[in-house]
Protein backbone atom coordinates (compact mmCIF):
# COMPACT_ATOMS: atom_id res chain seq x y z
CA UNK A 1 0.00 0.00 0.00
CA UNK A 2 0.93 3.41 -0.78
CA UNK A 3 0.20 6.34 1.61
CA UNK A 4 -2.47 7.78 -0.07
CA UNK A 5 -4.04 3.81 -0.01
CA UNK A 6 -3.10 3.81 4.15
CA UNK A 7 -4.95 6.81 4.28
CA UNK A 8 -8.21 5.57 2.27
CA UNK A 9 -7.98 2.73 4.63
CA UNK A 10 -7.80 4.69 7.31
CA UNK A 11 -10.68 7.11 6.56
CA UNK A 12 -13.07 3.79 5.66
CA UNK A 13 -11.97 2.28 9.06
CA UNK A 14 -12.72 5.37 11.61
CA UNK A 15 -15.69 6.85 9.94
CA UNK A 16 -18.01 5.22 12.92
CA UNK A 17 -15.73 6.42 15.36
CA UNK A 18 -16.28 9.94 14.02
CA UNK A 19 -19.80 9.83 14.06
CA UNK A 20 -19.52 9.03 17.32
CA UNK A 21 -17.97 12.02 18.90
CA UNK A 22 -18.81 15.14 18.88
CA UNK A 23 -19.43 16.77 15.66
CA UNK A 24 -16.30 18.53 14.26
CA UNK A 25 -18.51 21.49 13.12
CA UNK A 26 -22.38 22.64 14.33
CA UNK A 27 -24.78 24.79 12.54
CA UNK A 28 -27.08 25.90 14.74
CA UNK A 29 -30.80 27.82 13.86
CA UNK A 30 -29.05 30.30 11.57
CA UNK A 31 -30.72 32.76 10.52
CA UNK A 32 -29.48 35.44 7.77
CA UNK A 33 -32.10 38.52 7.36
CA UNK A 34 -30.43 41.27 4.48
CA UNK A 35 -32.11 44.65 5.27
CA UNK A 36 -34.48 46.15 2.78
CA UNK A 37 -32.00 47.94 -0.06
CA UNK A 38 -34.41 51.23 -2.06
CA UNK A 39 -37.92 50.13 -2.37
CA UNK A 40 -37.29 46.54 -1.83
CA UNK A 41 -38.00 44.52 1.15
CA UNK A 42 -35.87 42.74 3.31
CA UNK A 43 -34.53 39.70 2.02
CA UNK A 44 -34.29 36.19 4.19
CA UNK A 45 -31.59 34.10 2.93
CA UNK A 46 -31.35 31.79 5.60
CA UNK A 47 -34.35 30.27 8.02
CA UNK A 48 -33.16 28.02 10.90
CA UNK A 49 -30.69 26.35 9.24
CA UNK A 50 -28.93 23.62 11.61
CA UNK A 51 -26.57 21.07 10.62
CA UNK A 52 -23.41 19.43 11.78
CA UNK A 53 -20.35 17.75 10.27
CA UNK A 54 -17.37 15.23 11.58
CA UNK A 55 -14.28 15.44 10.83
CA UNK A 56 -12.69 14.72 7.91
CA UNK A 57 -16.06 14.88 6.63
CA UNK A 58 -16.91 15.81 3.09
CA UNK A 59 -20.54 17.55 3.06
CA UNK A 60 -22.21 19.41 -0.02
CA UNK A 61 -25.03 22.03 -0.06
CA UNK A 62 -27.08 20.68 -2.58
CA UNK A 63 -29.55 23.37 -4.04
CA UNK A 64 -31.23 25.80 -6.88
CA UNK A 65 -29.11 28.93 -7.61
CA UNK A 66 -29.59 31.67 -5.42
CA UNK A 67 -31.11 29.53 -2.86
CA UNK A 68 -28.90 30.77 -0.10
CA UNK A 69 -26.03 27.83 -0.17
CA UNK A 70 -23.13 30.60 -0.56
CA UNK A 71 -24.58 32.41 1.89
CA UNK A 72 -23.96 29.44 4.71
CA UNK A 73 -20.83 28.59 3.33
CA UNK A 74 -19.89 32.30 4.16
CA UNK A 75 -21.57 32.89 7.48
CA UNK A 76 -19.30 28.90 8.61
CA UNK A 77 -16.05 30.54 7.06
CA UNK A 78 -16.55 33.90 9.60
CA UNK A 79 -17.37 36.36 6.60
CA UNK A 80 -20.81 36.94 7.20
CA UNK A 81 -22.32 37.23 10.42
CA UNK A 82 -25.70 35.49 11.17
CA UNK A 83 -28.55 37.35 11.75
CA UNK A 84 -29.49 34.57 14.61
CA UNK A 85 -27.91 31.43 15.92
CA UNK A 86 -24.33 29.75 16.12
CA UNK A 87 -21.80 28.51 14.16
CA UNK A 88 -18.91 26.08 16.03
CA UNK A 89 -16.06 24.35 14.25
CA UNK A 90 -13.44 22.21 17.03
CA UNK A 91 -15.60 23.73 19.97
CA UNK A 92 -14.94 27.45 18.90
CA UNK A 93 -17.16 30.23 18.16
CA UNK A 94 -17.14 31.41 14.53
CA UNK A 95 -17.85 34.71 14.24
CA UNK A 96 -14.67 36.25 11.88
CA UNK A 97 -12.60 34.75 9.38
CA UNK A 98 -9.86 31.61 10.66
CA UNK A 99 -6.36 31.10 10.00
CA UNK A 100 -7.35 27.60 9.99
CA UNK A 101 -9.55 27.37 7.54
CA UNK A 102 -9.12 27.38 3.46
CA UNK A 103 -11.87 28.81 0.77
CA UNK A 104 -11.87 28.16 -2.83
CA UNK A 105 -14.16 30.43 -5.24
CA UNK A 106 -15.70 29.89 -8.52
CA UNK A 107 -13.20 31.40 -10.17
CA UNK A 108 -9.62 30.68 -9.46
CA UNK A 109 -8.74 34.47 -8.89
CA UNK A 110 -4.89 33.84 -9.24
CA UNK A 111 -2.50 36.72 -9.53
CA UNK A 112 -1.67 37.22 -12.96
CA UNK A 113 1.91 38.83 -12.31
CA UNK A 114 2.47 35.98 -9.95
CA UNK A 115 4.00 32.73 -11.34
CA UNK A 116 2.05 29.62 -9.81
CA UNK A 117 4.34 28.89 -6.94
CA UNK A 118 4.30 32.42 -5.78
CA UNK A 119 0.67 32.15 -6.06
CA UNK A 120 0.56 29.03 -4.22
CA UNK A 121 2.88 30.68 -1.37
CA UNK A 122 0.53 33.82 -1.07
CA UNK A 123 -1.18 32.42 1.90
CA UNK A 124 1.74 31.47 3.96
CA UNK A 125 3.15 35.39 3.00
CA UNK A 126 -0.19 36.96 4.96
CA UNK A 127 0.83 34.56 7.95
CA UNK A 128 4.23 35.75 7.74
CA UNK A 129 5.58 32.27 6.94
CA UNK A 130 6.48 32.18 3.48
CA UNK A 131 9.95 30.14 4.53
CA UNK A 132 11.77 26.98 2.82
CA UNK A 133 9.31 25.09 4.76
CA UNK A 134 6.37 26.36 2.93
CA UNK A 135 7.88 26.28 0.03
CA UNK A 136 8.55 22.38 0.44
CA UNK A 137 4.94 22.13 1.35
CA UNK A 138 3.97 24.29 -2.00
CA UNK A 139 5.69 22.05 -4.40
CA UNK A 140 4.44 18.85 -2.68
CA UNK A 141 0.91 19.88 -3.08
CA UNK A 142 2.10 20.86 -6.76
CA UNK A 143 3.18 17.44 -7.28
CA UNK A 144 -0.23 15.80 -5.92
CA UNK A 145 -2.02 17.81 -8.20
CA UNK A 146 0.31 17.11 -11.24
CA UNK A 147 1.70 20.88 -11.60
CA UNK A 148 5.25 20.62 -10.68
CA UNK A 149 6.23 20.99 -14.11
CA UNK A 150 4.51 24.18 -13.96
CA UNK A 151 5.55 25.84 -10.63
CA UNK A 152 6.95 28.99 -12.85
CA UNK A 153 4.37 29.44 -15.48
CA UNK A 154 1.93 32.32 -15.67
CA UNK A 155 -1.64 32.15 -15.35
CA UNK A 156 -2.37 32.89 -19.09
CA UNK A 157 -0.64 29.63 -19.08
CA UNK A 158 -2.80 27.21 -17.68
CA UNK A 159 -6.37 25.66 -18.63
CA UNK A 160 -9.10 26.53 -16.40
CA UNK A 161 -8.27 23.05 -14.67
CA UNK A 162 -5.24 23.11 -14.07
CA UNK A 163 -6.12 27.15 -12.65
CA UNK A 164 -8.73 25.72 -10.17
CA UNK A 165 -5.80 23.20 -9.37
CA UNK A 166 -3.21 26.26 -8.22
CA UNK A 167 -6.15 27.88 -6.32
CA UNK A 168 -6.76 24.15 -4.36
CA UNK A 169 -2.75 24.10 -3.52
CA UNK A 170 -2.77 27.78 -2.28
CA UNK A 171 -5.93 26.77 -0.83
CA UNK A 172 -4.45 23.99 1.30
CA UNK A 173 -0.64 25.44 1.70
CA UNK A 174 -1.39 26.87 5.52
CA UNK A 175 -2.90 23.05 6.04
CA UNK A 176 -6.61 24.21 6.93
CA UNK A 177 -8.70 22.14 9.11
CA UNK A 178 -11.78 22.67 7.64
CA UNK A 179 -11.67 23.57 3.33
CA UNK A 180 -14.98 25.76 2.47
CA UNK A 181 -15.51 25.56 -1.78
CA UNK A 182 -18.25 27.65 -3.43
CA UNK A 183 -19.07 25.75 -6.61
CA UNK A 184 -15.29 25.44 -7.50
CA UNK A 185 -15.59 23.07 -10.38
CA UNK A 186 -18.97 24.70 -12.09
CA UNK A 187 -16.92 26.47 -15.17
CA UNK A 188 -15.09 23.34 -16.40
CA UNK A 189 -16.04 20.87 -19.18
CA UNK A 190 -17.33 17.46 -17.42
CA UNK A 191 -14.31 15.49 -17.96
CA UNK A 192 -12.05 17.79 -16.44
CA UNK A 193 -14.94 18.61 -13.73
CA UNK A 194 -14.56 14.57 -12.81
CA UNK A 195 -10.81 14.32 -12.63
CA UNK A 196 -11.09 17.44 -10.18
CA UNK A 197 -13.68 15.32 -8.08
CA UNK A 198 -11.27 12.52 -7.99
CA UNK A 199 -8.37 15.17 -7.16
CA UNK A 200 -10.68 16.49 -4.53
CA UNK A 201 -11.04 13.24 -2.82
CA UNK A 202 -7.33 12.26 -2.64
CA UNK A 203 -6.25 15.52 -1.49
CA UNK A 204 -8.93 15.23 1.09
CA UNK A 205 -8.37 11.86 2.17
CA UNK A 206 -4.01 12.95 2.46
CA UNK A 207 -4.60 16.20 4.37
CA UNK A 208 -7.67 15.31 7.10
CA UNK A 209 -9.20 18.35 5.66
CA UNK A 210 -13.04 18.70 6.49
CA UNK A 211 -14.38 19.70 3.70
CA UNK A 212 -18.06 22.27 2.53
CA UNK A 213 -19.10 22.42 -1.00
CA UNK A 214 -21.53 24.04 -2.72
CA UNK A 215 -23.11 22.27 -6.04
CA UNK A 216 -26.40 22.69 -7.94
CA UNK A 217 -25.04 19.33 -9.72
CA UNK A 218 -26.77 16.25 -7.86
CA UNK A 219 -24.53 13.71 -9.42
CA UNK A 220 -21.47 15.90 -8.36
CA UNK A 221 -22.89 15.97 -4.74
CA UNK A 222 -23.82 12.45 -4.62
CA UNK A 223 -20.27 11.20 -5.74
CA UNK A 224 -18.26 13.79 -3.65
CA UNK A 225 -20.01 13.60 -0.28
CA UNK A 226 -20.28 11.47 2.91
CA UNK A 227 -23.18 13.88 3.43
CA UNK A 228 -25.37 15.54 1.43
CA UNK A 229 -27.76 18.33 2.55
CA UNK A 230 -30.42 19.25 -0.01
CA UNK A 231 -32.12 23.01 0.05
CA UNK A 232 -35.18 24.29 -0.07
CA UNK A 233 -35.75 27.60 -2.28
CA UNK A 234 -35.66 30.78 -0.77
CA UNK A 235 -35.28 31.49 2.18
CA UNK A 236 -32.95 28.20 2.53
CA UNK A 237 -34.38 25.06 4.93
CA UNK A 238 -32.41 22.09 4.63
CA UNK A 239 -35.46 20.04 3.19
CA UNK A 240 -33.48 16.40 3.34
CA UNK A 241 -30.18 15.20 5.06
CA UNK A 242 -28.85 12.40 2.73
CA UNK A 243 -26.11 10.16 4.34
CA UNK A 244 -24.37 8.46 1.23
CA UNK A 245 -22.27 5.42 2.13
CA UNK A 246 -20.55 4.59 -1.17
CA UNK A 247 -17.48 2.84 -0.41
CA UNK A 248 -13.90 4.44 -0.46
CA UNK A 249 -12.08 5.15 -2.70
CA UNK A 250 -14.72 6.41 -4.93
CA UNK A 251 -14.39 5.42 -8.53
CA UNK A 252 -16.10 6.99 -11.43
CA UNK A 253 -17.83 3.80 -12.29
CA UNK A 254 -19.99 4.20 -9.68
CA UNK A 255 -22.43 6.87 -11.19
CA UNK A 256 -23.53 3.87 -13.53
CA UNK A 257 -24.46 1.70 -10.03
CA UNK A 258 -28.37 1.18 -8.40
CA UNK A 259 -26.82 2.82 -5.31
CA UNK A 260 -25.88 6.21 -6.85
CA UNK A 261 -28.80 6.23 -9.18
CA UNK A 262 -31.05 5.60 -5.95
CA UNK A 263 -29.53 8.97 -4.12
CA UNK A 264 -29.33 10.80 -7.19
CA UNK A 265 -33.62 9.84 -7.32
CA UNK A 266 -33.21 10.95 -3.63
CA UNK A 267 -32.22 14.66 -3.74
CA UNK A 268 -33.70 15.13 -6.64
CA UNK A 269 -37.17 13.93 -5.14
CA UNK A 270 -35.71 16.71 -2.59
CA UNK A 271 -35.58 19.48 -4.72
CA UNK A 272 -38.74 18.36 -5.91
CA UNK A 273 -37.20 17.49 -9.96
CA UNK A 274 -38.46 13.99 -9.82
CA UNK A 275 -41.70 12.33 -7.40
Amino acid sequence: MNALDDAISSHAQTGDERAASRPFGEVTNVRKVYPPRGKSQEMVALDSVSCAFGEGELVSLLGPSGCGKTTLLRVVAGLVKPSEGSVFVQGRPITEPQRDFGFVFQTANLMPWRNVMDNVLFPMEILKQCDAAARRRAQELLDVVGLSAFAQSRPHQLSGGMQQRVALCRALIHQPKLLLMDEPFGALDDFTRMEMHDLLLNVRVMTKAAVMFVTHSVSEAVYLSDQVLVFSKRPARIAERINVDLPYPRQQAMRFTPAFTEYERRASAALGVVK
